[in-house]
Order: C-alpha cells, then structure tokens, then sequence
C-alpha cells in the first residue's frame, strides 16, 4: 500500500497553526476587547468623580495662574493627581479641601492605578497562567484516552466512551487542522494541532501515559503510520483504528493496532442487511446508535451468577470474555460462568445503564 499523505498532511498542519501546539478548553471569559473597554471605562468614571468633587469644593483650591478654579481645572486637577503627576499648579488650601484629598481623593487614585496597573499586568501573565494550566495539566494526566482525528468516526467513538462515564478532561484530540482543534476545545476537549504521524506531537498528547488511543483518520495510510509512531511510543496501550478498505486492516494490524474496524465494509454489510431484512437491518442499526433502544455492554460476572451457564443470567448473553479469549454464547468451553469472566449482553438503553458502575461500553463499529 503507497503512502501518499503524510507530507500532505504536515502541510496541511503548518497552514493552521503551529504543529503540535496543545490547547487547554477554553473559560468562559469576556472578549479582550470587552475587558479593556469596561476597565476604560471605570477609569473615566472615576476621572469624572474626582473632577466634579474637585469642583464642586473649588472654593477650597488655589490656582497659581488666576485663583480660582473653574470645571476645566477641575477635570486638569484631577487627570495630575490621579495619574501620580502632580504639577502643583493647582493645590488644596483649605481645611475641608485637604481633608477630602485625604478620604476620597487618594483612595480614588489607588483605584484608578490599579484599574489601569491590572489591566497590564493581566496581558502580560496571560501567557504565563496559560503555561502554568499546561504545566498542572500535564502533571495530573494518566491513563487517558487519545484520538487522532476528530470527524465523524472519531467524534462517535468518543460519545461513546464518555456515556459510559469517562470525563471529558481524561480525553486528548489530534488533529492537523486548527479548526478542528476549536471545535473540540469548546466542547471541552484538551486539542493538539499536528500531524499524529509525528513522535513530537503524539508526546505532547501525552500518548507515553494514554490507556487507549483511537484512530479514527480520514486515509488508511495515515491511521498505519499513527499505529505505528504510537505502538513505538506506548507499548501497553489498547489501540483501535478504522479503516476504510478491508484489504488494509491486516497491516494496520501490523502496526500495533489491537482491534481494526472496517467502516466501509461494516456499512456495506448493513446495507445488505437491511436489504434482505429490513427489520433485521433497523436492529442493527438500534445496536449502533448510542443511548436509544438496545445497547451492547460489557459487564462483570456478579456474584450470584457464578456457577451458572451463559444461558441461565438474566441478561441476553452473546459472548464471554475469559482472559483473552472471546467466546460465543453456545461455544462448549464456557462451561460454567467464572467470577473472572466478563459478559457482553444486550440490555435496553437506559441513562442508568449507560453510568451504572463495573459496566463499559463497547466500542460501535
């Protein structure tokens, strides 16, 4: 198989933004330019408050240039003082002006310095509380998941494990484009903005700690290269991938995946399905569609169900999961349930069947 997009695809990386940068979801903060205007804004309001209490006790001020003080040395007076200057052309001369200098005047002047101090000091840590959130993040991460490519495929696939109870901060999205990265970043998604084919990018996912990665890439050269760059990288983690011709699957296989899902041909024999039996085929699709109507899950054996076959539980038992191997429902080795086994049954969707606890959701092909 020819491996034609990789280059493309770094390419395609660069014309957004820099490859491999992560980003955090985003607060829900005010826009900048809101922010300066309102701090602007509180600015004038003070400068106008202080003016007009300056004018208002003129009586009390002396003017080197005239002696009195009218309402444009007022708001002269008030821009000096408040911004620290303090020409001295204008001072207090009575009792009552300086004693209102003192309780109102200069705490005005702290407010108005902080107002404007805050403000650029809040764009110059900017960048370094970003830094700060980055580091934590990284610290606190483990056993997350990873999923390179955030379409359709990849987007279902994570509504699925997140009904099952997984948070969305133990989730990281890799894609080349920055668009991409928004979109999951305002669902509350931490992003990375990259070609996952690359070893930097996939590290700075934190993919050395991930518990399971998802390939769910647009070209099945891609998804083998990405199989491979994170097998390399994480030895233990469970990786699935989606492929859209079968005859690729056994190399992806290859390349470190764990499980291969062909879309193309899991669509085209629901196709036929739904031709041959339509009924049969909408059951499918049931089965398919997360959180309505039937549900597949994989559960543990509990403890009243120790000792009795697969048929005899009170769930729609399809197959036992021993150890490594998956047995159907009628295989003969199964014997009598174990309490190490695990089930996969059908069970009728339901919120609380969707969070129960000891309960994880398969992955839909």
């Amino acid at each position: 198989m020819k491996l034609p997009g990789h280059d493309a695809i770094a390419r395609q990386a660069d014309e957004h933004l820099v490859t491999g940068r992560v980003k955090l979801p985003k607060r829900v903060v005010e826009r900048p330019l809101w922010q300066v205007a309102k701090r602007l804004l509180m600015a004038l309001l003070v400068l106008v408050g202080t003016a007009f209490i300056v004018y208002f006790d003129r009586e009390g001020y002396g003017d080197n240039s005239d002696d009195s003080v009218d309402l444009l040395d007022a708001f002269y007076y008030a821009t000096v003082t408040l911004s620290t200057t303090g020409y001295g052309d204008i001072t207090p001369v009575s009792d009552g002006a300086r004693l209102i200098n003192i309780l109102v005047v200069t705490p005005l002047r702290v407010v108005f310095l902080i107002i404007l101090v805050g403000t650029t000091l809040e764009v110059l840590t900017e960048r370094t509380r970003e830094e700060w959130r980055l580091n934590r993040w990284r610290s606190n991460l483990r056993d997350h998941t990873v999923v390179v490519g955030f379409g359709t495929k990849g987007r279902s696939a994570i509504q699925t494990v997140c009904a099952t109870g997984l948070k969305k901060d133990q989730v990281v999205i890799v894609d080349p484009s920055g668009k991409v990265i928004e979109a999951a970043t305002a669902e509350g998604f931490v992003g990375v903005i990259g070609d996952a084919t690359r070893s930097d990018v996939l590290l700075r996912a934190e993919v050395q700690k991930a518990r399971q990665i998802i390939i769910a890439t647009q070209r099945d050269d891609t998804a083998v290269l990405v199989a491979l760059t994170a097998r390399q990288l994480n030895r233990a983690a469970k990786i699935v991938a989606a492929v859209r011709e079968e005859e690729n699957a056994p190399l992806l296989r290859q390349s470190g995946a764990d499980s291969v899902i062909t879309s193309a041909s899991a669509a085209g024999r629901l196709l036929g399905l739904s031709v041959l039996s339509p009924s049969a085929g909408m059951v499918m699709e049931d089965l398919i569609q997360q959180g309505t109507g039937l549900d597949i899950v994989e559960r543990p054996v509990i403890k009243a169900e120790v000792g009795l076959g697969a048929r005899e539980t009170g769930d729609l038992v399809v197959s036992v999961v021993r150890g490594h191997r998956v047995l159907g429902y009628d295989d003969p080795a199964i014997g009598k349930l174990q309490s190490t086994d695990r089930l996969i049954t059908i069970v009728r969707a339901s919120p609380r069947s969707a969070s129960a606890p000891d309960t994880r959701q398969l992955p839909r092909e």
